[in-house]
């Protein structure tokens, strides 16, 4: 399976009527063009760029040397100066350094991309006067520009595993299974042959990615049912900070997530009667049961207030969510809690509330999450979710004018045909 990313795709046809080359009137002309001037800049002037990758084993000297650097007083002060520590802390194969040289390979600059996420890189520069040190250290912001990528992909074991064989960031993958978590259940519902497509945006630092930011557009073809959305943030601030709707206005969103993890296996069903790995008897399961590891994330699968957090008999430790008044959601044998939870706190649907744990009676580490309506268990897996709400009438022509170009990317790479490689 390979994934392909296409920024433009144009057909020309045309027709020309045929003419014998001796029938065509021919004259030459010559006209003398004068040339620039060229002059070589002073030696002093004289600089090149280069960039590097780290590799796994890398130090900064060996970096240096690759980047044609040759200035023993600039390894002098990335070693010895407290800023420049991070260098030596941060060398994590696949970043990128870029430094820029004078003639006889003397720095003058340095910029090294920081971990965290927060767009800044380390800036080392010979400083011009030459009075006191030699260089400066400082974090700054990099200068960054966003593109559109697009790409299409399909399932052949998972999503990740598809995502990864078309050069699209787990970020996306993630983002896209949020988006779709509402008509696709991502542990259960998919098949192999599932295709997707997916326009989103990449932050770029030197024409390089940095990270990858928000989905634009995306449809998800499961079992042979297509579900699209586009991303829509009115001016007016009518609908939040944004959301996703299909191409007709209908939010995207459930009301509810089909699952509080991201990615897991259904150990156990919603079932009247099952035997009980602790217990050694049968009982009812009113809920649902995820395998995954300890630590795992756990989601709040609807916006909400929280009613209960801390140890509950065979619960363990668990927290019970209320939603809309006749809605409640319990996750149960968590082996810890969200920093800064507690009884009355406002959750938002996708939130992390807890983490994956085996407190209470659990025979291992997994999740169990219950869905009750007026205080009635119910199947979550089975039950038709509610949607949002979805766009207001007045608000589909400005809708449509930021969307349309998206969604017509979409059509243009969904026929795309995708070489497919075990």
């Amino acid at each position: 399976m390979v994934g392909v990313s296409l920024f433009s795709m144009v057909a020309a046809l045309g027709t020309v009527n045929e003419a014998r080359q001796t029938d065509i009137p021919q004259q030459q002309v010559v006209e003398s063009l004068a040339l620039p001037a060229l002059s070589a800049a002073p030696e002093s002037e004289q600089s090149f760029l280069s960039e590097e990758r780290v590799q796994r084993g890398d130090t900064v000297t060996g970096l240096l040397q690759r980047l044609g650097v040759d200035d023993p007083a600039a390894v002098g002060f990335l070693k010895g100066n407290a800023t420049t520590q991070s260098l030596f802390r941060q060398l994590s194969p696949g970043k990128n350094l870029s430094a820029r040289t004078g003639p006889q390979g003397e720095l003058q600059s340095l910029i090294f991309p920081l971990n965290g996420g927060k767009d800044q890189a380390l800036v080392v520069e010979r400083k011009a006067d030459g009075n006191g040190a030699l260089f400066s250290a400082k974090e700054q912001a990099l200068a960054l520009d966003t593109q559109v990528v697009m790409k299409t992909a399909e399932i052949r074991y998972s999503l990740f595993g598809a995502s990864d064989a078309a050069g699209i960031p787990d970020s996306v993958a993630t983002q896209l299974a949020d988006i779709f978590g509402g008509d696709i259940d991502f542990h259960r519902d998919l098949r192999r042959g599932d295709r997707f497509a997916v326009i989103y945006e990449s932050v770029n630092h030197l024409g390089r990615p940095v990270r990858s930011g928000r989905i634009l557009a995306a449809e998800f073809v499961n079992n042979g049912k297509a579900y699209r959305a586009a991303w829509f943030a009115d001016p007016d601030g009518s609908q939040g900070s944004g959301g996703y709707y299909t191409a007709e206005g209908k939010n995207i969103r459930k009301a509810f997530l089909r699952s509080p993890l991201e990615f897991s296996r259904i150990t156990s069903g919603f079932t009247s009667a099952r035997f009980h790995p602790v217990l050694q008897k049968m009982r009812a399961h009113k809920g649902v049961d995820y395998g995954a590891p300890t630590g795992t994330r756990v989601k709040a699968t609807g916006d909400g207030t929280v009613e209960f957090v801390g140890v509950q008999g065979g619960y363990g430790k668990v927290v019970i969510l209320r939603h809309q008044n006749r809605f409640t959601t319990l996750y149960g044998h968590l082996s810890g809690f969200a920093s800064g939870l507690r009884r009355g706190s406002r959750v938002g649907q996708g939130d992390v509330i807890g983490f994956v744990g085996a407190t209470g009676l659990a025979s291992g580490p997994h999740l169990h999450y219950e869905f009750r309506v007026n205080d009635v268990h119910q199947n979550p897996l089975a039950m038709a979710l509610p949607s949002a709400p979805p766009l207001a009438p007045q608000q589909l022509g400005l809708f449509r004018t930021q969307t349309g170009a998206h969604l017509a990317r979409i059509d243009l790479i969904r026929g795309f045909n995708l070489a497919q490689a075990d």
